[in-house]
């Protein structure tokens, strides 16, 4: 009686090797240029923001970051039947929302929260020149709109320089230098705790800072401790947003400019 046999196995190819598998979330070279200048624009946006002097050359994009950031306070406190007594948005003092009624806790989250969403945006735009495109509509509009508020000439000035190179950028290595402009911008936006935390240790801003209030609303959690929870949960987004970049835009430049030239062609 013959004994059994089992069919042949067929040697393992290289394409099913566990060894020659990519994960979806490691990042490509070029991805990791991203992810070094996220960092590197980090702490250069924490200088530019606290250094005396230079913290002026970007007051059109804090004008921008604190507008967005009064702005979701805005919408949580309508949302919530509160009523706005007054707005203030400078890039000296700060911004402020005075609400009267609704609930204070969600209008009060609201501004790290929406700044957080909104800069994550912000920072996918540093992955891919589609979503900068996109996103560069944003910062336009979003520029010129807390001008209303303004009577600064130099903010003023400084702000029509920033849209021409915003203008500009689309027309440089087929609009891909758009790419770093709004990463900046999302930097900026993301870890908007850090800065206005900054701000209120450093310089005493006449407008306090969200932690400080955060503290009045709740005596017994000193406002170190709600800077440290909200720098945490911004790190976190940050983080989110970067993984979310390099599993989704995995694309060569080349990839990335076909499919940016079909939205608007530069």
């Amino acid at each position: 009686m013959a004994s059994p046999t089992r069919p042949p196995l067929a040697p393992p190819t290289a394409s099913s090797s566990p060894s020659g598998a990519t994960s979806a979330i490691t990042p490509s070279a070029d991805q990791i240029v991203v992810l070094y200048v996220i960092i590197s624009m980090a702490v250069v946006t924490f200088g530019f923001w606290n250094v005396p002097g230079i913290r002026h050359l970007i007051n059109p994009l804090k004008l921008f970051t604190i507008g967005a950031h009064e702005l979701c306070h805005i919408i949580a406190a309508i949302l919530s039947g509160g009523r706005i007594l007054r707005i203030t948005i400078d890039p000296h003092v700060g911004g402020a929302t005075i609400v009267e009624g609704g609930k204070p806790t969600f209008i009060l989250s609201s501004g790290y929260i929406g700044s957080s969403l909104l800069g994550g945006l912000f920072v996918l735009a540093g992955w891919d020149t589609l979503v900068a495109k996109i996103m560069s509509f944003v910062l336009a509009v979003g520029l010129i709109m807390p001008l209303k508020l303004v009577r600064d000439k130099l903010t003023i000035l400084l702000t029509i320089i920033y849209e021409g190179l915003l203008i500009g950028f689309w027309f440089i290595d087929h609009a891909g230098a758009l790419r770093w402009y709004c990463l900046f911008v999302g930097v900026m936006n993301i870890l908007f705790v850090v800065w206005d935390v900054a701000d209120d240790r450093f310089f005493h801003k006449t407008n306090d800072s969200d932690c400080t209030q955060f503290a009045i609303l709740y005596p017994g959690i000193g406002p170190h401790i709600w800077a440290t929870f909200w720098i945490a949960f911004q790190l976190g987004v940050l983080a989110a947003f970067s993984v979310l970049g390099i599993m989704v835009f995995k694309r060569t430049s080349e990839e990335m400019n076909a499919e940016a030239a079909r939205f608007l062609p530069t």
